[in-house]
């Protein structure tokens, strides 16, 4: 009885003798390179906020809160850009306390801009606390002189909600974060 070798080994030494009948090395590198291609160092890195920003508007919440940490890292002060950043991936891994506390603390900052107090009101409007957020929404109106159509929508929709909370029939209304731009969401009623 004879002893046949693997297809496999067959089809392997096959294809390296093919190689060598033809004068191609199948894993020869470009002259200079030892390994895989790396990183290159020298190139300019994107910024940390700007891959945050991505990475929410991604669904990728978690990556977004140590994008905007390692930029906060790396620019060695955190700014209201960041603390936003923060707030809005929170507010999209449902942590509605995180989120507010710290909207909050961006909007006190001077370089706070409309959409910091936009993202506060729709945090507020999740919290139950349409009073609050009708005001934040105004704010935010206001310093955006009313060019936002997403900020002008929330404080339609915030108006309404408050006008009607002095009733005592149930909710039953849904509301829906629709993301817009790149840190800036809008109150949708679901359907």
């Amino acid at each position: 009885m004879r002893h046949r070798p693997p297809r496999a080994a067959l089809l392997v030494s096959a294809l390296l003798c093919a190689a060598c009948v033809r004068g191609v090395d199948p894993v020869a590198l470009p002259e200079g390179q030892l390994d895989a291609p790396g990183v290159d160092r020298t190139a300019e890195a994107v910024d940390g906020v700007e891959v945050g920003h991505r990475l929410i508007a991604a669904g990728e919440y978690e990556l977004a809160l140590k994008s905007f940490s390692r930029a906060a890292l790396e620019r060695g002060a955190v700014d209201a850009e960041i603390l936003s950043g923060l707030g809005s991936a929170n507010l999209g891994l449902g942590r509605l306390g995180q989120a507010e506390r710290l909207l909050r603390r961006a909007i006190a900052r001077e370089d706070a801009r409309p959409e910091d107090w936009n993202n506060l009101g729709v945090v507020l409007m999740e919290a139950g606390k349409p009073v609050e957020a009708e005001q934040i929404f105004k704010r935010a109106f206001a310093l955006d002189n009313g060019e936002s159509i997403a900020i002008r929508d929330n404080l339609r929709l915030a108006l309404a909600k408050s006008e009607n909370s002095g009733t005592n029939t149930p909710e039953t209304d849904t509301y829906k974060l629709v993301r817009r731009g790149s840190s800036d969401f809008l109150i949708r009623q679901a359907p």
